[in-house]
């Protein structure tokens, strides 16, 4: 099983990211060894978590999302889209 997931940073921004171990991934951003991106913007939150079916269906889902304006990813996380 893979997982798209989108965390809020401490400035307010969105990472968008895959993984297979949701949990695992958190605690690596936390840690600061996660994307550079993430590095500095503490504290994480993990504010949407989407099934996918394989690694590749992930990443297809990543690439979309991170295509999204901030309003309608924003909308993805409150779940009225």
């Amino acid at each position: 099983m893979w997982y798209v997931y989108i965390l809020r940073c401490g400035d307010g921004t969105l990472y968008t990211g895959t993984t297979d171990d949701v949990e695992r991934r958190l605690a690596v951003h936390r840690a600061g060894r996660g994307a550079k991106y993430t590095r500095g913007r503490a504290p994480l939150e993990l504010v949407y978590t989407e099934t996918c079916a394989n690694h590749s269906a992930a990443l297809r889902r990543e690439y979309a999302i991170k295509q999204l304006p901030r309003e309608k990813k924003l909308l993805l996380i409150s779940g009225r889209q």
